[in-house]
């Protein structure tokens, strides 16, 4: 029912779990049998025999799972392998996909804090939603936050979008990603090097975020403090040669900490879509939908508020000097404009894109 050499390159994928450089030149190599590639590897001679054995016999299980659940195999040394994925280090044995999203189109990822600001979520939408507006795919890690942000935006804006997760193919983590899931299924792909119902752990995700840079031309960290897991995937993709690119924010917050050392060390700074189309493409195609944070429109209410950031109204009551009734009135007429939103906690909200965002 399966190939001797899917069952080979799973089995390998199982004796050696992770990034293993020499058993993925291994596998690209001329042609050889399971026990030869154990021996290559440096498999203990005591006990190779029976590891051997348990994983062909654990690899057709899963190949008939993977069947079963829809899943695609693609092995280091197919065809249809993404290109630039190749090229690094310590690239996947295997990867397990669900979709029919290109895994060779121009692709930029997208990464950040899963606790992120209402700021940094905006910008990962409007960076998202621009991207594919420019024919670029998206590619994240589905986490919640900046991920799932970006995510959703270039599905919005009619784009693709990959998802590399840090657990089997077939697992939606978070669980709140169900619909997300769906939808990237349906018009990009959800992508593991995990077999499918392995459960996310701690330890697979810096693992799959050298997939992520891997697999893309660019990574565009947004919001990330100082110990973020972003900063691995920037750190990786440096190592590979990929361009990175930063959006700054607030000093006072800390949680761009690791956002501006990225910039000090060399990383564009992104305000908007521009920024990274220019340095990619070489030109501007002035396809951002961002409006700059200060226009000479801007009431007195509205340049005491930096955009993104939640204010509750005590906030703005000490920065403004002004009575409570004259600043809900202000409020009001602005949210009606989209140009302030009411969220939760009873804070208000400076938008620069239109209150239609999602």
């Amino acid at each position: 029912m399966f190939s001797t050499a899917d069952i080979r390159a799973v089995a390998l994928s199982l004796l050696r779990p992770g990034p293993d450089t020499l058993a993925c030149r291994l596998l690209k190599e001329a042609p050889m049998g399971l026990r030869e590639l154990a021996l290559r590897i440096g498999l203990p001679e005591r006990d190779r025999a029976a590891r051997v054995a348990d994983a062909a016999h654990r690899a057709e299980a899963v190949l008939r799972n993977a069947s079963r659940l829809g899943l695609q195999l693609i092995t280091a040394n197919s065809t249809v392998y993404p290109a630039r994925l190749k090229e690094i280090v310590d690239p996947p044995i295997v990867l397990w996909a669900k979709g029919a999203g290109s895994l060779e189109a121009r692709s930029v990822a997208i990464v950040g804090a899963r606790r992120a600001t209402p700021s940094g979520l905006l910008m990962a939408r409007q960076l998202g939603r621009d991207l594919a507006a420019a024919g670029w795919t998206v590619v994240s890690g589905m986490a919640a936050g900046v991920d799932g942000a970006a995510h959703e935006a270039a599905l919005d804006g009619g784009g693709e979008t990959l998802a590399v997760l840090g657990c089997g193919a077939d697992i939606v983590y978070p669980s709140q990603h169900r619909g997300l899931a769906r939808r990237i299924a349906e018009r990009g792909r959800l992508l593991s090097e995990f077999p499918p119902g392995t459960a996310p752990r701690p330890w697979h995700f810096p693992l799959r975020n050298r997939i992520i840079s891997g697999l893309v031309q660019a990574v565009v960290v947004v919001e990330a403090s100082e110990r973020s897991g972003s900063l691995i995937t920037a750190r990786l993709a440096m190592e590979q040669g990929r361009d990175v690119l930063a959006v700054p924010g607030s000093a006072a917050s800390g949680r761009y900490r690791g956002s501006h050392a990225l910039i000090r060390d060399g990383a564009r700074l992104v305000e908007t879509v521009d920024d990274i189309l220019d340095e990619l493409e070489g030109v501007s195609r002035g396809t951002s939908s961002g409006r700059p944070i200060r226009t000479v429109n801007l009431s007195n209410l509205e340049l005491e508020m930096a955009v993104g950031e939640p204010y509750c109204l005590d906030d703005l009551v000490a920065a403004t000097g002004r009575p409570t009734p004259d600043l809900l009135a202000e409020l009001g007429a602005l949210e009606v404009e989209g140009r302030i939103r009411r969220i939760g906690g009873g804070n208000f909200l400076r938008l620069d894109a239109p209150a239609s965002v999602k």
